[in-house]
C-alpha cells in the first residue's frame, strides 16, 4: 500500500475485508496479510479507524474488523445546489447528510433507500443512496431557451441541479424566454442530462403575471376548477329556504357582525358579545360549509386535495369555487345564512364557564372592517363612533372580553408572537409599488382571541366525549434547539429557565415582554420562534405547546380550511345523534390521512406564499439598486450578514465585501469577527447598506455596508420614505 492515498488504501482494506473468504482479524494481523511495514501502520490504523466512522466496518469486542451489516432507511431526497442533499425520514428528527458523490442520480423528490454510516459524537447522521424506489416530481417549470437542433429548460428550482433536454419534437412551439412546464420523460444518469417534453406555455417570463404562475405551477397548485365542479357549486349555492332552517337554532334577530380586512370576500365568521349580569356571552357563528359540500362529492374532493386556499402577492387561489366562498357561504350582512354557532358564556376572569355548539341561522347585521373598529376602540373616531353608534357599546364589550380571555391565556402561558406581515402593494401589471409591514392592531386582536376560544372550546368539548376528531397540535421544542437558544441569548444577559430539556411556554412568554421595546426583540423573537416546532393537524391530543393549550382545533375556516370542514361535518353527525357505530369506524379510517394531507397542503401554500413575497420583494429593491438604507442585522452566517430593513426586506452583505480583513464566524455567539480590524458584527446591531444589486431567478438581493462612507449621512433614507 505503499504511496497510495488514504482514499485508495481505504478501498483496497474494504475490497479485502469483502472478500468472502476473509476471516476477522485484528489490525496487527491486517498488516501482516496486507504487508504494511512496521513505519506505516499508523496509516493503516487512520484508514480502518476513517472506515469504522462511515460505518463501512464494524469492531468485534475482541478487537477484529468485519463488513457492517447494512442499516438502510427509506425517505425523500431534496438536493441541494451544490450537489449535496438531504433524505428526511419519517419520525426522524434530523436529515440524513448525503454527498456529492453519494447521492446516486437521485432527483429532487425521489423516494430513496438510504444506507446509513457512522455517525460521529454530536454530528449529523450521513447516509449514501442505494437505491432511487420512485420518483415524487414528475413536473418542472422553467425558462426555456432554443438552439438549432434542440431546446432545453432551466429549472426555477435551483435543487435541480441541471438543465432539461428538449427535443426539438416536443418543445410545442415554445420559444426563448417562455415560462413553460416540462413533463419529465427521463431523470438522467451520469453526465446524461434529464429529458422532457413541454405540456404547458405560462408565458413569455416579461409578461405581467407569469411569475407568480409559475411559482403556483411549480409547486402543483391547482388553479382552475372543473366544469363538474363549478356546476355542483352553482346548483347548491340556493338562498336559505324555509326548509333549511328547519330544526335550526333561529338567531336572526341577534346583533352579530363580521369583522375582516378591506378586500375580504369570503367571510367565514361573525361575532356579538352581551353582558349577562357579570358575565359574558359570546357567540362565534361560523359559516355552515358542510351544509353545501357534501362528503365523497366532486366539491368533497376537489377541496380536499386543495388542502387550504393560498393567499398570494397578487391573488387568492381559493379551496371552493366563488359561488361558495364569495357567495352562500359568506356571511353577507342582511341575508340569511346558515352557521355552526359556538356560543360561550365567560366569567369576569375571563374563564369560559359554559357553552353549547348549535347549528343556527344568522343575519349579520353590519359588515365591519378591522380599521374603522379600530378607529372607533383606540382613536375615538368621532365620524366612526356616530356611523356605528348602535354598535358601540358592543364594540367596547368586545374589547372588555377579548382583554380579559387573553389576560387568562398569556398567565397560564400562552406564547403571544408579534410580528408584522409584509403588505406588498401591486400596480395593475403586477409590479411592486410599494412594501410595508402590516401590524395588528385592536379589532385584529379581538377577532384572534375569540377565533381561540372558539377553537378550544370546540376541541375540549369533542375530546371529552372521545369522538374522533381532527386536532390542531403544537409539539415542545427540541432539548438541542432550545439548549442552543439558551445559550445564545446568554450573550444580551437573558436567560431562559429550562427543566432539563423541556420549557414552560409561559417561560418564552416572559422572555418575549422581556424583550419588548429593546433593539433586540425582532431579532431574538425570530430566533425563539425558530427553535420551536411547526404546528400541524393530527388525530391524536397532543396538545399545542404554544398556546398552552391541552386541547386545540381549527374550527372557524371551513371556507379556506379542509381541516375545519372535515370537524364540521363530525360536529353535525354528533349534533343529530348519527355519530354511532360505522361512522365513527368511518371517521377513524379516514382521518389519520386526512389530518397528513392537510399538513402538507399547509406546508405547500406557506411555501408558495413565502416564494412569491421573495419574488415581489426582489423586484421592488431593483429600482433602488445603489441607494442607501438602515437596517438591522437580522442574521448571520459563515457567508456573511442577513440585514433587514424597516419594510421587512431582507439581503445578504457577502462577508468578502466587507473590509480587507479576514473574518471568523463563530456560530455560538452568532458574530462575524475580523481578525486585523478587530471589528465585530453581531445580531440585532443596526447599519447602514447600500444596495449592491438582485436576481429575480435566485430571488436574493445583495448589499453592501456603507457604514464608513462619505456620502452615507446625505444619501440615507430610511425605508418608507421613499414609498
Amino acid at each position: 500500500m505503499e504511496n497510495k492515498s488514504l482514499e485508495e488504501k481505504k478501498k483496497i482494506i474494504y475490497e479485502f475485508i469483502c472478500d468472502a473468504r476473509y476471516v476477522p482479524m485484528k489490525q496487527k494481523e491486517l498488516a501482516v496479510l496486507l504487508q504494511v511495514e512496521k513505519e506505516r501502520r499508523p496509516e493503516l490504523s487512520a484508514a480502518l479507524e476513517e472506515l469504522l466512522a462511515e460505518g463501512k466496518l464494524q469492531l468485534s469486542k475482541r478487537g477484529r474488523y468485519y463488513k457492517a451489516e447494512a442499516k438502510t432507511v427509506t425517505g425523500i431526497f431534496t438536493s441541494h445546489p451544490k450537489g449535496f442533499g438531504f433524505v428526511s425520514v419519517e419520525d426522524r428528527e434530523e436529515d440524513i447528510y448525503i454527498g456529492e458523490s453519494d447521492t446516486k442520480d437521485a432527483f429532487l423528490g425521489d423516494t430513496v433507500q438510504v444506507g446509513l454510516k457512522g455517525q460521529p459524537d454530536g454530528k449529523r447522521q450521513e447516509g449514501v443512496i442505494l437505491q432511487v424506489l420512485s420518483h415524487g416530481v414528475t413536473e418542472v417549470v422553467g425558462t426555456f431557451e432554443k438552439s438549432k437542433s434542440f431546446g432545453f429548460v432551466v429549472p426555477d428550482n435551483q435543487r435541480i441541479t441541471r438543465d432539461i433536454f428538449i427535443p426539438l419534437e416536443h418543445t410545442r412551439g415554445a420559444v426563448s424566454g417562455h415560462k413553460v412546464v416540462v413533463e419529465l420523460t427521463d431523470y438522467g444518469a451520469g453526465r446524461k442530462s434529464p429529458e422532457g417534453r413541454i405540456i404547458e406555455i405560462l408565458g413569455h417570463s416579461n409578461d405581467p403575471g407569469t411569475d407568480i404562475l409559475s411559482i403556483v405551477r411549480a409547486y402543483q397548485i391547482p388553479m382552475e376548477f372543473s366544469e363538474k365542479v363549478l356546476n355542483q357549486a352553482e346548483r347548491i349555492a340556493k338562498p336559505v329556504s324555509e326548509a333549511d332552517r328547519q330544526g335550526r337554532l333561529d338567531l336572526r334577530q341577534e346583533v352579530c357582525v363580521t369583522i375582516d380586512g378591506e378586500d375580504a370576500k369570503d367571510l367565514d365568521d361573525a361575532v356579538s358579545v352581551r353582558k349577562e349580569g357579570e358575565n359574558y356571552v359570546l357567540s362565534v357563528h361560523i359559516a355552515d360549509v358542510a351544509n353545501y359540500v357534501q362528503e365523497n362529492s366532486a366539491l368533497d374532493w376537489e377541496a380536499f386535495e386543495r388542502g387550504t386556499s393560498v393567499y398570494l402577492v397578487d391573488r387568492v387561489i381559493p379551496m371552493l369555487p366563488h359561488a361558495l366562498s364569495n357567495g352562500i357561504c359568506s356571511l353577507n350582512a342582511g341575508e340569511d345564512r346558515l352557521a355552526l354557532s359556538c356560543i360561550m358564556t365567560i366569567d369576569s376572569r375571563g374563564k369560559i364557564i359554559d357553552h353549547t355548539i348549535a347549528e343556527t341561522v344568522i343575519r349579520v347585521a353590519r359588515r365591519m372592517t378591522y380599521t374603522s373598529v379600530n378607529r372607533i376602540l383606540e382613536d375615538r373616531d368621532a365620524a366612526d363612533r356616530r356611523e356605528y353608534a348602535a354598535l358601540v357599546p358592543m364594540f367596547e364589550e368586545m374589547k372588555e372580553l377579548a382583554e380579559l380571555l387573553r389576560r387568562r391565556r398569556r398567565k397560564r402561558g400562552s406564547i403571544d408572537f408579534d410580528f408584522p406581515e409584509t403588505k406588498i402593494l401591486l400596480d395593475e401589471a403586477g409590479k411592486p409599488v410599494e412594501i410595508r409591514p402590516y401590524e395588528r392592531n385592536s379589532a385584529t386582536r379581538i377577532i384572534e382571541d375569540f377565533m381561540l376560544a372558539a377553537n378550544e372550546t370546540v376541541a375540549a368539548d369533542y375530546y371529552w366525549q372521545a369522538q374522533p376528531f381532527v386536532y390542531r397540535v403544537h409539539e415542545k421544542p427540541d432539548a438541542k434547539r432550545l439548549h442552543k437558544l439558551a445559550l445564545f441569548l446568554k450573550n444580551f444577559g437573558y436567560s431562559l429557565h429550562t427543566g432539563g430539556d423541556e420549557v414552560h411556554p409561559g417561560e418564552i412568554q416572559k422572555l418575549l415582554d422581556r424583550l419588548e421595546g429593546t433593539p433586540e426583540e425582532a431579532m431574538l423573537s425570530r430566533l425563539t420562534l425558530r427553535a420551536m416546532q411547526k404546528a400541524k393537524y393530527s388525530t391524536d391530543c397532543s396538545g399545542h405547546f404554544g398556546l398552552a393549550a391541552e386541547q386545540y382545533c381549527h374550527f372557524t375556516s371551513p371556507i379556506r380550511r379542509y381541516p375545519d370542514l372535515q370537524i364540521h361535518r363530525i360536529i353535525k353527525e354528533n349534533l343529530r345523534g348519527r355519530l354511532l357505530g360505522g361512522r365513527v369506524e368511518h371517521y377513524e379510517a379516514i382521518l389519520p390521512e386526512a389530518a397528513k394531507h392537510a399538513s402538507e397542503t399547509e406546508r405547500r401554500a406557506d411555501e408558495a406564499e413565502r416564494e412569491t413575497e421573495k419574488l415581489k420583494k426582489v423586484e421592488f429593491m431593483e429600482q433602488h439598486i445603489g441607494e442607501i438604507f438602515e437596517g438591522v442585522i437580522s442574521g448571520i452566517t459563515q457567508y456573511g450578514l442577513y440585514v433587514e430593513l424597516a419594510n421587512t426586506v431582507e439581503g445578504l452583505v457577502h462577508v468578502n465585501s466587507l473590509e480587507d480583513d479576514y473574518y471568523e464566524y463563530v456560530e455560538h455567539a452568532y458574530e462575524l469577527r475580523g481578525q486585523r480590524s478587530g471589528l465585530v458584527y453581531r445580531l440585532g446591531q443596526r447599519v447602514k447598506i447600500r444596495v449592491k444589486g438582485t436576481d429575480r431567478f435566485l430571488r436574493t438581493i445583495d448589499f453592501q455596508l456603507a457604514m464608513n462612507s462619505e456620502d452615507s449621512e446625505r444619501a440615507l433614507r430610511r425605508v418608507g420614505e421613499y414609498e
